[in-house]
């Protein structure tokens, strides 16, 4: 079986990754194809998992937009026959729509919406359209002259990026990580439902929202009290209660248990320091900090500006940079993810 996954576009390189890191975690075994940016197809699926895999796919992922299970593959010249050739009793129980997604096409949207809907229709008994609320959401994904037919079976919560926007939150600063990218990091570090994730700058709480919302143990530490507290406000708000939070400068942070993530996105910039410390100290502390505090096979993603170089501070304290993706900011500033773990 298939599952096909169409992502975000904005950025060319994190929505893939973000996949690749949630499916090795989860033990999630698929082969990738790739049909073009935004587009992908997880392929070879077994019958057994595909339930188990739509279902944490859907529940952690940021920067995929939608998640199908593909019921056919068609083309330009067979399409009126392939749909034709479907049991949409099998599929459709009282209303539907259909929904056209182009990738490199010139087909249109509209015509094709109405004429999958007439083939359907025409096949099958006891069955309605309703295009604002349909009970079942038939996809049809076209790619140059290629459609994948497919059906939603578990609709993702996109509402919730709109929704948890830092100034939608009872506690707001400035400069806070939007929802999206903090869900991101979090995948990225391979954490899983039920392990510990610390995030040592946490800010107004915005990687451990993410997080917390995936299942994740949390603990959150901030050197500003004012910090500390309104990420426990947030975290409250958002009904996520497997929480500790600390006052605490990152330089003298000793977890009890060591963490299976870190996700954080330190202080830099002209205006932000940390204690007494200030520009890239600041990481290099944080690097010294936290290496006693993270189990031998936990990741550690965290976000960095372009002008820091994190390679010799991170060979000199014993970690090795996996992976690194680049997000333009502005003119003068590009955000770096950085993927890390210890050396073995």
């Amino acid at each position: 079986m298939e599952l096909l996954c169409i992502q975000s576009q904005e950025h060319p390189e994190l929505p893939l990754a973000e996949l690749k890191a949630v499916m090795e975690c989860e033990n999630i075994s698929a082969e990738i194809d790739v049909i073009t940016e935004g587009l992908v197809i997880l392929k070879n699926i077994s019958n057994d998992n595909i339930d188990s895999y739509y279902e944490i796919l859907t529940r952690r992922l940021g920067y995929t937009h939608e998640i199908h299970e593909i019921i056919k593959e068609s083309n330009t010249d067979n399409f009126d026959e392939d749909i034709l050739s479907i049991n949409w009793s099998e599929y459709i129980d009282g209303t539907f729509a259909v929904r056209v997604k182009r990738f490199n096409t010139e087909i249109g949207t509209v015509a094709t919406e109405r004429r999958a809907g007439s083939l359907i229709l025409s096949n099958s008994d006891n069955i309605k359209v309703n295009l604002s609320r349909p009970e079942t959401l038939i996809r049809i994904v076209v790619h140059k002259n290629d459609f994948y037919i497919a059906i939603e079976r578990i609709k993702l919560n996109k509402k919730h990026f709109e929704d948890s926007k830092p100034h939608k939150r009872p506690f707001f600063y400035p400069g806070s990580m939007n929802p999206k990218l903090a869900r991101c990091m979090v995948n990225l570090s391979r954490v899983k439902e039920g392990q510990l994730l610390l995030d040592p700058f946490c800010g107004t709480g915005g990687i451990l929202i993410e997080a917390g919302l995936i299942g994740c143990k949390l603990v959150g530490s901030d050197i500003y009290w004012k910090m500390k507290n309104g990420t426990s406000i947030n975290l409250d708000y958002y009904g996520i209660t497997d929480y500790r939070t600390f006052n605490i400068d990152v330089r003298e942070l000793k977890m009890y248990e060591k963490v299976m993530a870190v996700v954080t996105d330190p202080p830099y910039g002209i205006s932000t320091s940390t204690g007494d410390i200030e520009g890239e100290d600041i990481f290099k502390e944080f690097f010294k900090s936290i290496y006693n505090n993270m189990r031998d096979d936990a990741y550690l993603c965290m976000a960095s500006p372009h002008y820091v170089d994190l390679k010799p501070m991170a060979d000199e304290i014993g970690f090795d940079i996996v992976e690194q993706y680049g997000i333009k900011m502005h003119r003068s500033l590009t955000r770096i993810i950085s993927v890390i773990c210890k050396k073995h």
